[in-house]
């Protein structure tokens, strides 16, 4: 056998190794499916010591036609421990000299005289909610650069701005007894999906961390990352941020609570009726991954466990009387249960939050409450 021989069956045998988890990791299916109540049946695993809570998106509320207070309001009446909140940099500064907190002041105060803990992300450049990204206009003078890392080189000015903000930010929250924890970015060292390719280069965000511990170091940092959850968004993630690491190993190196980001479902293309989902969870390589991580030292948080759709569009649809095939109410359980099982062993799992309360509520609105009845029967039987 010759060696360009054995060189194309060794390409070939890899190719087929790729290609092979990444077909069986691929649904073809309807967009929507009839509503069933599984989700009442579906056995739940005991929590034990795992904490429970949901993030809160103003802007998610808004898109979905719901009054923002009302959607808090109702979120917070039911009995979980943890709620994530964001400060939106481009919210509170809309233009220079201007610096108004009204809109998490109140988030605050509410989430306090409800007794829940809070985990607040103080971004600054990336928060968690669509599009992400929330820099005032006032302080990039053009759109960050596609394909580069943002240093402390190529954006100075950038970073100066936004560790004042960070500054400024924990020194006036601080003294709230409710805040648990500062959440430093949002995936911070991970592009936006396919929007956007610039990404935040580690140098960048260990001087937000400093800055944030500077200002307060009695409470812990955490980061957050987007955990894949198939073969196909393995490798790409692996791709994009090969120079230093996704998000997951940045949060490893700079925070004390790592965050994940769990989504094991979801759309990547539709036709018509139909569309294309990737759902690779326990395939081997996802798997592998999950497992490094579950190993680490810290204290890990599902930062957003998925308890809403993800379809091919930016807002979750809302079908009459079906439900998206991405996540119908009993998935809110599968995919909790599945997290839970992780605690099995030396693992830690701290909290576990999840994330499309706002979508909840809406379906609520519109009669069909088995997303939130699904939610109260877990922080039921557990």
């Amino acid at each position: 056998m010759t060696p360009r021989t054995i060189i194309s069956r060794a390409l070939l045998a890899a190719g087929l190794a790729t290609a092979i988890p990444l077909v069986s990791e691929m649904r073809a299916g309807p967009a929507e499916r009839v509503l069933t109540d599984r989700w009442n049946v579906v056995p739940i695993e005991p929590r034990g010591q795992v904490e429970l809570g949901v993030s809160f998106r103003p802007r998610q509320a808004e898109a979905l036609s719901l009054g923002v207070r009302q959607t808090l309001t109702t979120l917070l009446s039911y009995p979980f421990e943890v709620i994530r909140l964001s400060a939106y940099w481009d919210r509170m500064e809309p233009a220079a000299g201007v610096f108004d907190t009204t809109e998490l002041d109140w988030q605050l105060d509410e989430a306090e005289r409800s007794g829940k803990q809070i985990i607040l992300c103080l971004g600054a450049v990336k928060s968690f909610g669509y599009p992400e990204y929330f820099v005032p206009r006032h302080h990039v003078s053009d759109t960050l650069p596609e394909g580069r890392l943002v240093d402390e080189n190529s954006h100075p000015a950038l970073l100066e701005a936004v560790t004042t903000h960070l500054t400024r930010l924990v020194q006036r929250y601080r003294d709230r007894p409710g805040i648990r924890a500062w959440q430093v970015e949002h995936e911070a060292a991970d592009p936006l999906g396919m929007e956007h390719s610039w990404r935040l280069a580690t140098s960048f965000i260990r001087h937000e961390v400093q800055a944030v511990r500077a200002a307060d170091p009695t409470r812990p940092i955490l980061m957050n990352g987007f955990l894949p959850t198939s073969t196909a968004v393995l490798a790409q993630q692996w791709w994009r941020t090969r120079d230093q690491g996704d998000s997951l190993a940045v949060a490893a190196e700079l925070a004390d609570i790592v965050g994940i980001d769990f989504y094991p479902r979801h759309a990547v293309t539709s036709l018509g009726r139909w569309s294309l989902y990737l759902d690779g969870a326990k395939g081997l390589l996802p798997a592998l991954r999950r497992r490094r991580l579950l190993a680490c030292r810290h204290e890990l948080v599902v930062t957003e466990g998925q308890a809403e759709p993800w379809e091919s569009i930016t807002v979750p649809p809302s079908p009459d009387g079906r439900a998206s095939s991405s996540c119908p109410p009993d998935r809110i359980i599968d995919n909790y249960n599945e997290c839970l099982r992780w605690t099995r062993g030396d693992t830690r799992l701290g909290a576990y939050l999840f994330w499309g309360a706002e979508y909840w509520v809406m379906r609520d609105r519109h009669g069909d409450s088995r997303y939130l009845d699904a939610f109260a029967r877990i922080l039921d039987q557990t």
